[in-house]
């Protein structure tokens, strides 16, 4: 503990503790500001905080080491030449030229990845981070912290699993400071008292799906079903004849908000087939959702959605399209809704950060786009489709990554869940239908 002391003392003098009154990013107003990047210029300290840190954890399980971006970059360089544990580097965005990847270095599938955080608070960014660690297919199953100020952080990380050391606590920070004249009795009370009582950051909220500023007749329909049903499930009906389409819209289409389709694959497509299943989509309360994913130059699409075999523009309430053509290319789809796909849930896609926000900003500015396909929080003027959910699997041998759907709308916002293989490939569809059903709208609400 006294080399910590007497570490915290040097590091004091750098001035990575300031004193007095400080808005926050948050907008409160603090008495102490906390910035640890000037660590960076003292050599000496920096290898001595890189030994503190690496003596939180048990190197051994450990394969690679990653800061956050960007005051923890050097800390993680340091700790990565003392203990001979390889580095990767994570970029904060993705500067849309070069290789595009968030992580640069050497890894491999599987490897488990040590993140170095310099200071923790409400723990949010810290997740975005191990999001973005685990969807290049490595773990992270320990993390180490210089300062954690006590807001609820370490907490969050700890109940979702992750193993978080901390070398100091603020309140550890302010006692040391006192106990060496750094801090005069009065202004430990403020601190302290500010500490116990100060809100937490704000803390990022959702919307309703009643309250969402969602203009497409589409949008404000699924909304309504949705809200009907209790139900936030749309399903994908990856089958390949129309008896399996027929049966399993029967069977589940009390539970759903929306049935996917990829009437490509339906080996017997037929115009009767899809009165049968207008009648039933009818009859059971939900939309037709086909995921062709139109992906070329306008007119080219128009042809496809309006000629051909399958005519979609006659029936179906919804498409799936790229933005890779532009704004303009959407326009062909009215009035049926257009649901954009700006990133996609399978390994090593190539839809990175530059993409995802240029694809974006092309979906907001369409009147013909009301939701999007991602794995993250997007803009309230759209809804949110994710796909990849399942209750009992992580992923297959296809490259196919699933999350639960707890993890979809408390950490992404998402508005309706896409299953596929979790529902139809179940020996009983209507139970299993009804338990994502319920799981689906609990985790809507809780993360309310």
């Amino acid at each position: 503990m006294q080399a910590q002391e007497d570490f915290l003392l040097k590091a004091f003098e750098l001035g990575i503790i300031k004193f007095g009154s400080f808005t926050l990013k948050s907008g409160i107003e603090s008495p102490f500001y906390v910035d640890l990047r000037p660590l960076a210029s003292s050599p000496h300290l920096l290898k001595t905080l890189s030994h503190h840190l690496l003596q939180l954890v048990d190197d051994k399980a450990l394969e690679l080491i990653c800061g956050v971006p960007y005051a923890a970059l050097p800390m993680a360089t340091t700790m990565s030449l003392e203990s001979g544990i390889p580095l990767i580097i994570k970029r904060k965005e993705n500067k849309g030229y070069g290789t595009k990847k968030m992580l640069e270095g050497v890894y491999h599938a599987g490897q488990n990845c040590l993140l170095v955080e310099d200071v923790i608070t409400s723990g949010k960014s810290l997740l975005e981070t191990i999001d973005e660690v685990e969807k290049e297919t490595l773990k992270v199953t320990d993390i180490v912290v210089v300062l954690d100020r006590e807001q609820g952080g370490v907490e969050l990380l700890r109940q979702k699993g992750y193993r978080v050391q901390t070398l100091f606590t603020i309140n550890e920070v302010i006692d040391i400071l006192h106990k060496y004249h750094r801090l005069n009795s009065d202004e430990v009370q403020n601190i302290k008292e500010f500490l116990s009582a100060a809100p937490e950051e704000i803390v990022v909220s959702r919307k309703r799906l009643e309250d969402k500023d969602i203009q497409h007749p589409v949008g404000k329909n699924m909304i309504d079903i949705a809200l009907r049903k209790k139900s936030n499930l749309i399903v994908s009906a990856d089958v390949i004849s129309s008896i399996e389409l027929l049966n399993l819209a029967k069977s589940i289409g009390d539970k759903i908000v929306a049935l996917k389709l990829h009437s490509d694959i339906i080996t017997d497509f037929s115009q009767q087939m899809v009165v049968e299943l207008r009648g039933i989509a009818r009859e059971k309360d939900f939309l037709l959702f086909e995921d062709r994913k139109f992906a070329d130059i306008g007119n080219t699409q128009e042809l496809q959605f309006r000629q051909g075999v399958y005519r979609f523009a006659d029936w179906v309430d919804m498409v799936t399209a790229h933005p890779i053509a532009g704004e303009k290319s959407f326009d062909v789809f009215e009035p049926t809704g257009v649901v954009a796909i700006v990133e996609m849930s399978s390994a090593g896609t190539l839809t990175d950060n530059y993409y995802v926000s240029q694809a974006l900003n092309v979906a907001t500015r369409s009147d013909a786009v009301f939701a999007v396909v991602a794995q993250r929080r997007v803009p309230d003027d759209l809804l949110l489709f994710t796909p990849g959910v399942h209750i009992g699997k992580k992923g297959d041998n296809k490259g196919q990554q699933y999350n639960t759907p707890q993890k979809v709308f408390s950490e992404y916002f998402t508005d309706f869940m896409i299953v596929g293989r979790g529902i139809y490939q179940a020996d009983n569809l209507v139970e299993t239908a009804e338990e994502y059903r319920k799981q689906g709208w609990e985790a809507y609400l809780e993360s309310i």
